[in-house]
Order: structure tokens, then sequence, then C-alpha cells
């Protein structure tokens, strides 16, 4: 299941790398100066930061893909220091 969403932020470069930081000491991650990356066991979050939005994209082979969506809202939000509502769109 791939999962995508944009979220409308001017610090979206900076959300992003607090992510990436947060989770890089229990999973691979890569970055770039835009793109960032994490690994998990069932799941690779991609996030672009644009000037504007964060571009987050999951692609998962978890079956409550819901659960990831919502781990990684809940984890942008607290990096974010703030409240995201989003809304996902699908692709099998």
């Amino acid at each position: 299941m791939k999962s995508h969403t944009s979220i409308p932020t001017l610090e979206a470069k900076r959300i992003a790398k607090r992510l990436l930081n947060h989770w890089k000491h229990k999973f691979k991650v890569t970055e770039t100066e835009t793109i960032f990356s994490i690994f998990m066991p069932e799941t690779t979050i991609v996030l672009t930061a644009e000037t504007d939005r964060l571009i987050v994209d999951l692609n998962t082979q978890l079956e409550d893909y819901t659960h990831i969506e919502q781990v990684v809202l809940d984890h942008l939000n607290r990096m974010a220091q703030q409240e995201f509502s989003v809304a996902w769109q699908h692709q099998t």
C-alpha cells in the first residue's frame, strides 16, 4: 500500500530533519538536501521538503496501514510542535 499526503508548512526541512534524527537510532536512514528517507522493517517513509510544504510518501507492507499513517503524523506533529490535519491518498 502506498500513502501520500502534503503538509503546508514553511519549516518542511527542519521537521523532516528532526524526524530523521529521532528515528536514525532505530532504523536505517538516508538524506539529501531535500529528501529524507526512513527504512523501517515493513515501511519506507520518504519526506520531501519543498519551500512551502512537506510531502510525505509511505510505502508499507502492513495490512493496517492506517496505524503507520497515524504514527508518522503523530511524530511529525511532535517534531513540528504543532498539530497538522492531513488527508492521506492511497494507491495499491
